[in-house]
């Protein structure tokens, strides 16, 4: 329901001494430009699900490219594991409910294009149970072709076509040749310093740029108590005013308007340190001109160190399954603007705001390790929230995602879970904070680090079924 062939990639790598970044999201249709939405009847916001909002998938090439820069086994051997998986697996009781929910959300739709997710995730269009054993036989298919063509298959093979094919026959802006021109890019990773540490994120288009900015500005407040109503009432200010830079500037990294270093820069985040007082605010974007998924992270012997993550941006994306494929089809069009001034407008073969961010940490040029929070919106806020946990408060990677979290959604409108002191929630209250109590929705995360003795420590989600596994 997160992830598959049909998702976008990000990855931060350390390998040898050196910091990588991957952007494996994919590109737009070539027809999906701003007059054919308006001609389809797109005025303010392009739909979550159906073939609008469906681009191009980066995630396989983003597999081989890893594979073929970093990797020792061949991609055959790679895709044998989830072949067997997709052949017969139990499933959670999360997911059941994740398929029971969307059940009906495809019925209400009664468009025959769903259709084939019916046929594929709910045969007979039955409730799932927590347990049973799900069959995904042509996803197996297709994870093999994928082996064994090097993700060729994906882009320019049979796959390819059924993709396109189906596309063209149903509706879809998405063509052969969107897919055979994919290709994706390797970046270099940006970072703030806070407190010492390097904080590692990825440019745009994604918004990893967001939690740096936030922790950039945090960076010029004295040092903090955890559990201090002060303290959250800071970190919330400093994340809207990034989340107010991210929303107006983050876009395809050809279209900004913007330079990353001015909107990282100590002295533009001085500048919007001024607009954090007492109490609550609603931040307008700042003028730093000058002149939402799986994450997973792991660590080798040999001193490499991964942060990724991938997703089909909702859960089943656009609800498009291309029958004979097993793969869901991502939405993260759904991103793109329809402001003609916005530089996220959309247009042709262009990537989107994403929102799945991988994040890393070093020290004096070393590797701390990788640290990631999926969840839509609440990756840069659950990054910025972990990363001071264990910088800031001296907590271990376990304890730095146990820890409760809060997650602001708009205007001064901020849930916190449910553990967190009574005074605190009552003292953000009194400073203009819309406080709302919620246990769902605080992300899902995975850290590890790297000991000064060279020991690895690692940390999973309490909120998730994940889980640390070392051999």
């Amino acid at each position: 329901m997160s992830t598959g062939p049909g998702g976008d990639l990000f990855a931060i790598l350390w390998s040898k001494g050196k910091l990588y970044g991957l952007n494996a999201s994919g590109h737009s249709a070539a027809l999906m430009t701003y007059d054919e939405m308006k001609r389809r009847g797109v005025s303010d916001e392009i739909p979550e699900i159906g073939w609008l909002p469906v681009t191009v998938s980066g995630g396989v090439a983003g597999w081989t490219a890893l594979s073929k820069r970093f990797g020792k086994l061949k991609m055959t051997e790679l895709m044998a594991p989830v072949v067997e998986l997709a052949e017969a697996h139990a499933i959670s009781d999360g997911y059941a409910n994740t398929v029971n929910k969307y059940i009906k959300r495809y019925g209400d739709e009664n468009d025959p294009l769903y259709d084939e997710w019916f046929r594929v995730f709910a045969p007979g269009r039955k409730p799932l149970e927590g347990g049973q054993t799900v069959c995904l036989h042509e996803l197996g298919e297709t994870l093999r072709r994928i082996g064994e063509t090097d993700g060729e298959d994906f882009y320019r093979g049979k796959t390819a076509h059924m993709m396109a094919d189906y596309s063209e026959s149903t509706g879809g802006l998405l063509r052969y040749d969107d897919f055979a021109s994919y290709e994706v890019e390797w970046v270099d990773p940006v970072s703030v310093n806070y407190r010492g540490y390097d904080i590692w994120e990825l440019p745009p288009n994604g918004q990893g740029i967001t939690p740096i900015i936030a922790l950039n500005i945090m960076d010029g407040f004295p040092a903090f108590t955890h559990d201090d109503a002060m303290t959250v009432h800071r970190q919330i200010e400093c994340m809207k005013l990034a989340f107010a830079d991210a929303f107006k500037y983050i876009s395809d990294y050809r279209y900004l308007k913007v330079k990353v270093a001015d909107l990282l820069s100590k002295e533009y985040a001085a500048e919007r340190r001024k607009l954090i007082g007492e109490t609550a605010i609603t931040p307008p974007p700042g003028d730093p001109y000058r002149g939402g998924t799986v994450y997973l992270c792991a660590a080798d012997g040999e001193g490499n160190m991964i942060s990724l993550i991938q997703s089909v941006a909702q859960s089943f994306g656009s609800g498009v399954v291309v029958p004979g494929t097993g793969v869901i089809l991502q939405n993260r069009g759904g991103h793109f603007s329809m402001n003609p001034e916005h530089p996220n407008v959309v247009g042709p073969r262009k990537r989107s705001f994403n929102t799945i961010i991988p994040g890393f940490i070093t020290k004096d040029d070393k590797p701390v390790g990788p640290i990631g929070v999926m969840g839509g919106y609440m990756q840069p806020q659950g990054h910025m929230q972990v990363a001071m946990n264990m910088i800031d408060f001296g907590m271990n990677p376990q304890a730095a995602l146990d820890a409760p979290r809060w997650f602001w959604q708009h205007d001064k409108l901020v849930r916190l879970e449910s553990t967190w002191p009574k005074e605190v929630i009552e003292a953000l209250r009194a400073r203009g904070h819309e406080v709302e109590i919620n246990d769902v929705g605080f992300g899902r995360g995975q850290i590890i680090v790297r000991m000064e003795d060279g020991t690895l420590a690692g940390g999973t989600e309490p909120r998730g079924g994940g889980s640390i596994l070392g051999y």
